[in-house]
């Protein structure tokens, strides 16, 4: 419901969060935490409750609705339409610009407005679509997806990868839960390798971003907004939900897993199999689950086998003392 009509003839264009709106963007607010963020929008409109109609600053158009993450999904799916390879147009679109030397498999599929550097390889049934840019010298393997990307020089997907997905978002509603759109992009820096099977989401807004020379195993998630430094090594399983920030030459062992929101400083060690759920400062080394700095759960870990141990010989030596029986 728009709270003043005076404001229906207002002109909005685009859907942005809160500290990032301007006057043709429209916005929402569903959780308190932000709600500073709101008393200083630049927004033209925002999907707020009832009860938070009355910190929305002067200007700025007030839709008042129960669901306001619901009502922001809704409009970005009105307001931002994909961009697509039309159906029955050939394979390889006649807009995409191919530079010289790129060699293309068999089935691979490449869309409108798409860049490809020269002397790269797209394999077999690979899709590159619309408006991807690559770089030089980059490898695509058979049947990768690469949607909403910009991926510099020298950098090698391998098989059946997911570039540009869309990250986890939803929203909860009277209906049931509904897709957020995801409007940002992926970007690989040069030199970045990722395994075959591995997922990098686009950003919700903005970018997902993997740094120069990151190496990137098989089978390994990485979700929207996340953002990864350079030199970086993460070994197969590894999952990283979304709008964690990683600095450079940090480690994950395999099948760790890192809680959103969350920053793992320079230099800094995940052992395999461990469950981030804090901030990990700069050159440490964590593990276990949840995870904390590697000495003292290996410590808590040889202290509780020693209690049982121990234990298990008391009561060993109780059931076969008669006094003690």
């Amino acid at each position: 419901m728009l709270a003043d009509a005076g404001d229906a003839d207002r002109l909005i264009q685009r859907v942005a969060p809160l500290a990032r709106a301007a006057a043709g963007d429209v916005t929402f607010l569903s959780d308190k935490r932000y709600l500073a963020d709101l008393r200083t929008t630049a927004a033209g409109a925002v999907f707020v409750t009832e009860a938070q109609a009355c910190d929305v600053p002067a200007g700025c158009a007030v839709l008042v609705t129960a669901e306001p993450q619901a009502a922001y999904a809704r409009a970005a799916l009105a307001l931002h339409r994909t961009r697509t390879h039309p159906m029955g147009s050939p394979g390889i679109h006649p807009d995409a610009r191919l530079e010289a030397d790129v060699e293309i498999g068999p089935g691979a599929v490449i869309g409108p407005g798409a860049v490809i550097g020269a002397g790269s390889r797209i394999e077999a049934n690979a899709v590159i679509g619309p408006g991807v840019c690559m770089g030089r010298n980059c490898q695509v393997g058979a049947g990768a997806s690469i949607s909403f990307a910009l991926l510099g020089d020298r950098v090698r997907i391998y098989s059946n990868a997911v570039i540009g997905a869309a990250g986890f978002g939803v929203a909860g509603s009277r209906q049931g839960a509904i897709d957020i759109p995801q409007l940002g992009r992926v970007i690989l820096q040069d030199d970045v390798t990722v395994g075959a099977n591995t997922c990098i989401d686009r950003g919700a807004w903005d970018d997902t971003q993997i740094g120069e020379r990151t190496k990137i195993d098989n089978l390994v998630q990485i979700g929207h907004n996340t953002r990864v430094g350079r030199n970086g090594l993460m070994a197969a399983f590894t999952g990283i939900s979304g709008s964690v920030t990683v600095g450079d030459g940090v480690t994950f062992g395999g099948g760790a897993g890192i809680a959103d929101h969350i920053t793992i400083g320079a230099g800094a060690s995940i052992a395999g199999a461990a469950g981030v759920t804090r901030d990990v400062p700069p050159g440490e080394v964590w593990g276990g689950h949840p995870a904390r700095p590697l000495n003292r759960f290996l410590q808590e870990t040889a202290w509780v086998a020693r209690q049982t141990r121990t234990r298990g010989k008391t009561r060993a030596a109780r059931t076969t003392d008669p006094e003690g029986a």
